[in-house]
C-alpha cells in the first residue's frame, strides 16, 4: 500500500509519499514545500492555494498513491488563520479527489498518538519517532514529519482494521477493540509506542 499524506498549511505545505507492506514502512519522499517560494511570483494566498493543487496533483501523478491522508483541521485562536488553513485543506483535498484517491483525515491528536504513543506530543517528539519509524538518517523538517505521520497514522490504522476483518471481527467491534488497545497502551509505563505494537503484530 502506497500512502501520500499532507499536512496542509498557507505558508508550507508538509507532504509525504510512504510505503506499508507487512508492518514495514519506507519513506519514498518527503518534503516540506515553501509556497510563496512555489508561487515564484508575489506569493499572495490565492496563488499559495493554486500551488498547493498543484504541488499534490503533480505528487498524485509522480509517485501513484493509493490512498490519501490528511490531518482535519482544529481551530485556532485566531478565524483567519482556521480559514486559510481550511482552504488550503480544501485545495488538497480537490487535488486528491481529482486524483481518483478516497480522502482520509485524522485530528491531530489522533496522528500524534498513533506514531508517538501520546497525543499530546510534542514536534520534536514526532520528528524524532518518524525518524526512528522510517529509518532516516537524520529528523525531517516539522512539516514534513507530520505529513509522513499522518500516512503512518492512516498505514497502521488501515492494516490493524483489516487484520481484524480478515478474522471475521465485524467493523465496529474491530473498531472498538483497536480504541480498547489503545487504552491499554495509555496505561502502559514503559515507553514502547503503540505503533511498534501494531507492526509486531502485524509481522
Amino acid at each position: 500500500m502506497r500512502v501520500l499524506g499532507v499536512d496542509p498549511g498557507s505558508v508550507t505545505l508538509g507532504v509525504a509519499v510512504i510505503d506499508f507492506e507487512r508492518g514495514n514502512a519506507t519513506c519514498v519522499h518527503l518534503e516540506s514545500v515553501a509556497l510563496k517560494a512555489a508561487t515564484k511570483a508575489t506569493g499572495d494566498f490565492h496563488a499559495r492555494l493554486g500551488a498547493v493543487f498543484f504541488e499534490v496533483n503533480q505528487l498524485i501523478t509522480q509517485f501513484s498513491p493509493d490512498e490519501f491522508a490528511i490531518e482535519q483541521i482544529f481551530m485556532f485562536r485566531s478565524p483567519e488563520s482556521s480559514l486559510k488553513l481550511a482552504q488550503a485543506r480544501g485545495a488538497a483535498i480537490a487535488a486528491a479527489v481529482q486524483g481518483g484517491l478516497n480522502v482520509h483525515e485524522y485530528m491531530p491528536a489522533t496522528v500524534k498518538q498513533a506514531v508517538v504513543g501520546t497525543g499530546r506530543a510534542d514536534k520534536l517528539q514526532v520528528q524524532h519517532m518518524v525518524k526512528r519509524l522510517l529509518n532516516l538518517s537524520e529528523a525531517p523538517p516539522a512539516d514534513g514529519a507530520d505529513a509522513a505521520a499522518i500516512a503512518l497514522c492512516h498505514c497502521y490504522r488501515r492494516t490493524s482494521l483489516i487484520t481484524l476483518q480478515a478474522e471475521h471481527i465485524p467493523p465496529a467491534k474491530a473498531e472498538l477493540l483497536r480504541h480498547l488497545a489503545q487504552s491499554r497502551h495509555r496505561s502502559r509505563s514503559g515507553q514502547e509506542s503503540w505503533t511498534e505494537l501494531a507492526m509486531a503484530r502485524a509481522r
